[in-house]
């Protein structure tokens, strides 16, 4: 006997997924706890992603989530009652009705939704050396130019500035040891070589690597203005949440690029959103699509590092939801915070296969009426084996049920109607655009110029502009920027003890303009970076 569509209707503390024997609710409470979304190709996975995104904008939650073939851009436009769509509505005891969702389209390359961009300071050492697959030593000076990069307030914006940076700090072998006046980046090679050795062979590797990112469209993803994560936490005119679509079928084709970008989005949010504990609705909803490429061939550092960001970022609100065709694609240490799980069909036909199946069933919590292993290669398009948490955070029993159909269209949406939903943008102009600030780049061309202050941290770092004017003033009056030859040992120690008293009268107005000045290059003015969890740039 049917059940009425009234009882089956999204409320305010939960949302209606799908039905068999039993109801499937997810509780809205519960839905920070994360969840995964499994199943072989065509079996109906991006039907149920469109639903639980459908059910939470219903409750005010905003959503993100990546479009890997474009069939996800049909929830921005009112769906059509199709006739697979009005019998399965039926059958569940449910009357169709169409709706549509406020959607923000965005795109790394700026071709099928607004820019997407951060800073490489904002990516940091850890996110980037994935991006440019880096073995331990590459990324060991990798993590040596960024410290002389923070420390020296070289903000590295670009591709361009990180490249200047990299031959700033690469040994010159061509020419012999120089005092600093004749040799502008002898500072910046010096405090480099402190850290370690830094080889000119390691640094040409890193460079040859970062032009295999630039040739997959990489380079798009750096620069300015920097992506602000509150864009994705909007809600619309009716209360609903935005419904945020990251254009991915172009970004697909460079797997590693496509799984460190969305990692460096989760960590953003990681470090960013306050404390918030237990919401009766997440802030925010995150789905990462094709989750296995983020842990494909990640070392052990980096998936420890993972496996803490999921585990705490559900308490600042957040909740994540990998989606994948096999949940052996997640670790155990990850899998074991998935607290609501949506199981559809697997095909046993190899090993793989049917390891994949046993351990799909002994994630469930098992249910006396299925054979749960039996049942996951039974399920037909659009059946889902659902265990969802329940009170007190405990999973549900594991149900067969037949997923509710979406309320928006199924399916991709026009380039005409992609640009009309483009143009009411909420966020239309403030991406569009590229800016090219001052950074490490021009600043290490002035010096090598002789037009810019010294690279010794004198004036905060921050050698162009209005700081290289006043170190190039200060640097005047007291004598420490006049070129002179071969200096005695008594003329260096003089002008070592000239350049201290320097160093903290700059220092001391380069950190009162770091305060007044905004954007990543004032923000990165007279005060120590600090890094987070996945090496992001904290803002404190």
């Amino acid at each position: 006997m049917a059940t009425s569509d009234t009882k089956l209707a999204d409320t305010d503390e939960k949302i209606f997924i799908g039905k068999g024997e039993e109801t499937a609710w997810l509780t809205l409470a519960l839905a920070n706890r994360h969840g995964l979304v499994t199943g072989a190709t065509g079996t109906g996975k991006t039907v149920t992603l469109q639903v639980m995104a459908e059910g939470f904008a219903r409750a005010g939650v905003p959503v993100f989530a990546a479009d890997i073939k474009g069939d996800l851009s049909g929830i921005s436009e009112v769906g059509e009652a199709k006739d697979f769509i009005l019998k399965r509505a039926k059958e569940m005891g449910l009357t169709f009705q169409p709706d549509q969702f406020s959607t923000v389209f965005w795109d790394v390359f700026g071709e099928q939704g607004h820019p997407v961009r951060a800073t490489v300071t904002e990516m940091g050492p850890l996110l980037l050396s994935r991006m440019l697959d880096l073995n331990d030593v590459q990324e060991g000076v990798l993590n040596v130019a960024f410290r002389v990069a923070d420390e020296n307030g070289l903000t590295l914006i670009d591709m361009k500035d990180l490249r200047a940076l990299l031959d700033a700090i690469a040994p010159d072998g061509s020419k012999k040891p120089a005092d600093d006046e004749e040799d502008p980046l002898a500072p910046i090679r010096k405090a480099a070589q402190s850290y370690g050795n830094v080889s000119k062979a390691t640094v040409g590797t890193i460079q040859r690597q970062l032009l295999v990112l630039e040739n997959q469209g990489g380079a798009k993803f750096f620069g300015e203005p920097a992506l602000t994560l509150k864009d994705f936490m909007r809600t619309d005119r009716d209360g609903r949440g935005m419904v945020n679509i990251l254009v991915a079928d172009k970004l697909m084709q460079s797997p590693r690029l496509y799984a460190t970008f969305l990692l460096w989005m989760l960590s953003e949010l990681f470090e960013e959103l306050p404390e918030a504990g237990d919401l009766p609705k997440p802030k925010l909803v995150f789905f990462f699509d094709e989750a296995h490429l983020l842990f494909t061939d990640a070392p052990k550092a980096l998936m420890d590092k993972i496996e803490q960001v999921v585990r705490l970022i559900r308490s600042k609100g957040v909740g994540v939801y990998f989606v994948t065709q096999n949940p052996i694609d997640v670790p155990d240490k990850v899998l074991a915070q998935l607290g609501n799980r949506v199981q559809h069909a697997l095909r046993a036909f190899t090993p793989r296969d049917q390891k994949a199946v046993a351990a799909a069933a002994q994630t469930f919590r098992p249910n006396p009426k299925l054979d749960t292993a039996r049942v996951i290669m039974e399920l037909g398009k659009g059946e889902a084996l659902v265990s969802f948490l329940e009170g007190g955070g405990t999973p549900s029993m594991v149900e067969r049920v037949m997923v509710r159909p979406p309320s928006a269209r199924i399916g991709p949406i026009t380039p005409e109607e992609r640009k009309a939903i483009m143009d009411a943008s909420p966020v239309k102009g403030k991406y569009d655009t590229a800016v090219d600030a001052e950074s490490a780049y021009e600043i290490i061309r002035k010096r090598l110029a002789g037009t810019a202050a010294p690279a010794d941290g004198s004036a905060g770092g921050e050698g162009g502009g209005i700081l290289g004017q006043i170190g190039s003033i200060a640097s005047t009056i007291f004598g420490t920027n006049v070129k002179r030859g071969r200096m005695s040992t008594g003329q260096v120690i003089a002008r070592s003890v000239t350049r201290s008293v320097t160093d903290k009268v700059i220092g001391g107005v380069a950190a009162d303009l770091g305060k007044s000045l905004g954007g990543s290059v004032g923000g990165s003015i007279g005060r120590a970076l600090v890094r987070g969890a996945l090496g992001g740039l904290l803002r404190r």
